[in-house]
């Protein structure tokens, strides 16, 4: 039987099965889909500035070629992400969606911590967002730690594949909001001692009925899927 809970619809780069991944395309059709959270990855270019992009190059998402952090946002706003689309900055994304659903920031590339706590608090500050609305992700915990640093009401998410044996450890360590798993290494056990523990458990990246279907069953607290809409 399925558990009754509310299980939050996470769109992953958007709804990437459905538009060019990370792109304000894909954020709209999330949104259609009314997601009630939606992940993205950022990135820092070489001029500065926060962009939604997953890989450390251009070459499999855009027409271009090169590191990002090659880049300059002038040089990478001239690509092709996909149908016409631009690679966006974490900014346009924030002023598209405008606190219509959560926002899970996963840190990619080096010295993003900073400057994501930084546009965090402005976007609270200046009213339309709450601290409610955004959840920072990375496998690096080293980054998370800095996050829970920078800015303690951040909520933050370790992302593993496999679990670690002292998982809970870190996650407690980190005073994490979530824990973000593989969904093949998830079980009835393993989410019921992270609840147990206090975290929310989401599940990643279901895309098929029958893997939604048994993350459902298990309980879990959010799926992120290519198709939101299939959750």
């Amino acid at each position: 039987m399925e558990k009754s809970h509310k299980i939050l619809r996470v769109g992953h780069r958007g709804a990437k099965g459905y538009a060019p991944e990370n792109t304000l395309a894909s954020f709209r059709k999330a949104l259609e889909q009314r997601v009630e959270i939606f992940e993205l990855d950022v990135r820092l270019c070489r001029s500065g500035e926060l962009v939604v992009l997953h890989d450390d190059t251009v070459e499999r998402t855009t027409d271009g070629s090169g590191a990002a952090a090659d880049l300059t946002l002038a040089q990478l706003k001239k690509l092709d992400a996909g149908h016409g689309e631009k690679i966006p900055t974490l900014e346009e994304v924030l002023e598209l969606t405008a606190g219509k659903c959560g926002v899970n920031i996963e840190l990619k590339g080096e010295a993003t911590e900073k400057p994501v706590a930084g546009i965090i608090a402005r976007s609270v500050a200046e009213g339309v967002w709450t601290y409610g609305h955004f959840l920072v992700s990375s496998f690096d915990h080293e980054k998370l730690r800095q996050i829970r640093e920078l800015d303690p009401r951040i909520r933050i998410a370790p992302l593993v594949v496999e679990i670690p044996k002292d998982f809970l450890d870190i996650a407690r360590g980190l005073r994490a909001w979530s824990v973000h798993v593989a969904k093949e290494n998830l079980n009835q056990e393993n989410v019921q001692d992270f609840q147990r523990a206090g975290f929310k458990v989401f599940a990643y990246t279901a895309n098929s009925a029958s893997e939604i279907g048994r993350l459902k069953t298990l309980g879990v607290d959010g799926i992120v899927s290519d198709y939101p809409d299939r959750i």
